[in-house]
């Protein structure tokens, strides 16, 4: 599988992708490139560094309800909404945006960001797009009487408690995965993505119910992790990392699908994941994720990106 860019009737690149389907037993169902591929789970990680929220009683102590639940696992646009929420979320733990240790940057989403720009809105941490993973973490510290402070550094009981987290749904022994620093400074885990898949075609309960039901609080307008949940209402849910990772669980079949674009490319995760999910019963995909078109400086388009070749069975 691949995702090739055409400009004209030459193909100028080709994404290398590598992809695991597992069903709940753990058998690999379909494949693409190298299941075993081991890579950085980035983002697509989050619903697990939730899962602590539910499995120790943090979600029932402080009154965390589904929003709060799906901006855990959220790598929101940093809309108004979805600021607003992380800053009751915050209340409901007794923390303030000052605790939380994520730096802010531009929104994921270029309308938001222009937005802001436009209007001169100063970003601070809350406006991360992890600032709800962040949040659920603070939580987890303080019902378990741990130190706020410094809870992204990786010896931290909140890290390790994720990492056991990740470890025990992706039966992956802890001591096999590979622990570095996140974008917006946590632990991030590298396993095989044939383990990723594995992990979200048993993911149940609260989280995955959260996601479900709050699709716009995973991503956000004209995101496609939104998009794609969108088409298909609780059908799948679906979950961007950064550097090219995707991950996704088909609620009907039981199926955990994981992807790493090889050499990091964003769009053409995206592409790929709609693929895959289309290669496997759930059409149609948003047109968007079909193909991506190529445009010169005046708007013209003048070739596109879109994912060639398909699943091993």
């Amino acid at each position: 599988m691949f995702v090739e860019t055409g400009r004209g009737s030459i193909v100028e690149s080709r994404h290398i992708v590598h992809a695991a389907v597992v069903n709940g037993e753990g058998q690999l169902i379909a494949h693409a490139g190298d299941p075993e591929f081991v890579t950085f789970w980035r983002s697509a990680a989050k619903p697990f560094q939730a899962l602590p929220l539910v499995e120790d009683g943090v979600a029932d102590h402080f009154g965390l309800g589904r929003e709060d639940l799906a901006l855990a696992c959220a790598s929101h646009s940093s809309e108004p909404a979805q600021v607003a929420l992380v800053r009751d979320f915050l209340k409901k733990i007794g923390c303030t945006e000052r605790d939380l240790l994520c730096g802010p940057h531009r929104p994921l989403s270029d309308a938001v960001a222009h937005d802001y720009e436009t209007r001169g809105v100063r970003l601070t941490a809350v406006y991360s797009n992890c600032s709800g993973k962040h949040a659920g973490m603070l939580a987890l510290a303080k019902h378990h009487g741990w130190p706020t402070e410094f809870y992204t550094r990786v010896e931290h009981p909140v890290q390790q408690r994720c990492l056991a987290a990740v470890s025990q749904w992706t039966e992956v022994p802890a001591k096999e995965i590979g622990v570095a620093v996140d974008g917006c400074g946590v632990a991030c885990f590298a396993l095989p993505i044939r383990n990723m898949a594995w992990g979200y075609a048993r993911l149940e309960g609260s989280i995955l119910e959260a996601m479900m039901m709050h699709p716009e609080l995973i991503a956000g307008e004209g995101r496609p992790c939104t998009e794609m949940m969108r088409a298909h209402p609780g059908r799948v849910i679906t979950k961007v990392g950064a550097e090219g990772v995707y991950s996704a669980l088909l609620t009907r079949e039981g199926l955990g699908v994981a992807l790493k674009v090889e050499d990091g490319h964003s769009v053409a995760s995206a592409l790929a994941m709609a693929a895959v999910l289309a290669e496997l019963g759930l059409r149609p995909q948003p047109a968007s994720l079909m193909a991506r078109p190529i445009t010169s400086s005046r708007g013209d388009v003048v070739g596109e990106m879109r994912v060639s070749g398909g699943l091993v069975r």
